[in-house]
């Protein structure tokens, strides 16, 4: 999927020194109205939906915004956002992963014009309402269909992703991130890369690591403190133990839970979701135990690829995810250096902080 680098928007944004009795937000959209569609589906109901929670900053690229903020403060950030808000943000990270979110929504509508089973995107920002203006004016000339915004000035947004029902929460902001997840919610951080590998326009691809992403760590526990004997033995005498969950089990449920809507029409060989498993367990050894654990939730993964401590980059490269998951930053780092957008998922035991290549500059109060 390519992606647009952005370009000055044609519409003028609404002029904040005249008085209307209209709210901000219908300005917005009245001055861009000629290059909007004149019709869009209606979202689903939030209880329905598969609802991924995405930071402005993931979304798009802010990074001169952020150096704005940080090195000027907060009210020239507001000001430059304001006076810019007619200029498109280019595409962030989590782009990609949410265009192939919608194309799987418009197969879905067509094979189910009356389910509310759909994906739904909520921005989630702690920005001020001031720079949803510049926000609303940039998913509009993307094409992107965001009616869900939650912007909370300055405030962490954490306390709604409940609220909102969400299923995957996506932010560049570390804590945030451990926040949604100490509260029971997928979660992982999303960082800036320099290279991003073009993916597929016409399926949705989600690879995961295994251990403490869709398991849990009691395996990398044995793994850290006996080493990799000990490991195999363990996992050899649990095989037939499921493994607990992990915090990004719900949302391969999720997918699951879709893909099953495509199977029921004939489509499993060519359905526009599909998921891998991308772990460096070694399948004789310790891959028994992981395929029975999905298969005692009841779940499939598409794709397993036991690479037994080999490097995932390789194979990373050749399925192109719009996402990956994984709780070692070592992983996420060499993912990001092939251009998979590679996201952290700071759970369990193997836990760290980018040492290179990947942005992570931002404190916990800069806008998101």
């Amino acid at each position: 999927m390519s992606q647009n680098n952005g370009h000055t928007l044609t519409a003028r944004g609404p002029d904040l020194t005249s008085i209307s009795n209209r709210a901000p937000w219908e300005d917005a959209r009245m001055k861009l109205k000629p290059s909007t569609p004149t019709r869009k589906p209606k979202p689903p109901k939030p209880e329905n939906a598969i609802t991924i929670g995405v930071s402005a900053r993931v979304l798009f690229n802010m990074e001169k915004e952020q150096q704005i903020y940080e090195q000027q403060g907060l009210e020239d950030y507001i000001k430059y956002q304001v006076e810019h808000e007619t200029q498109p943000f280019s595409p962030g990270p989590a782009f990609s992963f949410v265009k192939a979110l919608e194309a799987v929504n418009t197969q879905l509508r067509e094979l189910y014009p009356d389910s509310e089973e759909l994906f739904d995107v909520v921005l989630m920002t702690n920005n001020h309402a001031y720079v949803g203006l510049r926000l609303i004016n940039t998913i509009n000339h993307h094409q992107l269909f965001i009616e869900r915004f939650c912007m909370t000035g300055g405030n962490s947004p954490i306390g709604y992703l409940k609220a909102y029902h969400t299923n995957l929460y996506l932010s560049s902001d570390p804590d945030k991130v451990r926040e949604a997840l100490e509260e029971g919610i997928a979660a992982a951080t999303m960082f800036t890369q320099e290279k991003i590998t073009e993916v597929s326009d016409t399926q949705l691809r989600v690879a995961f690591d295994g251990d403490a992403v869709l398991f849990s760590d009691e395996s990398e526990r044995i793994y850290k403190a006996h080493g990799l004997d000990k490991f195999f033995e363990h996992e050899k005498a649990h095989e037939n133990k499921p493994l607990d969950h992990g915090p990004l089990k719900g949302f391969l449920e999720a997918l699951g839970k879709l893909q099953k809507k495509f199977y029921g029409k004939g489509q499993r060989m060519d359905c526009p979701i599909r998921t891998y498993l991308v772990t460096a367990r070694s399948a004789a050894s310790s891959g028994t135990r992981a395929l029975k654990t999905l298969r005692s939730w009841g779940l499939e993964i598409d794709e397993a690829l036991f690479l037994a401590g080999a490097p995932k980059g390789p194979m990373l490269e050749k399925i192109r995810p719009h996402i990956f998951f994984d709780d070692q930053m070592f992983h996420v780092e060499g993912a990001a250096e092939i251009g998979t957008v590679a996201c952290h998922v700071p759970y369990g035991i193997s836990q760290g902080m980018p040492k290179k290549g990947i942005n992570d500059k931002e404190t916990s109060s800069a806008p998101k």
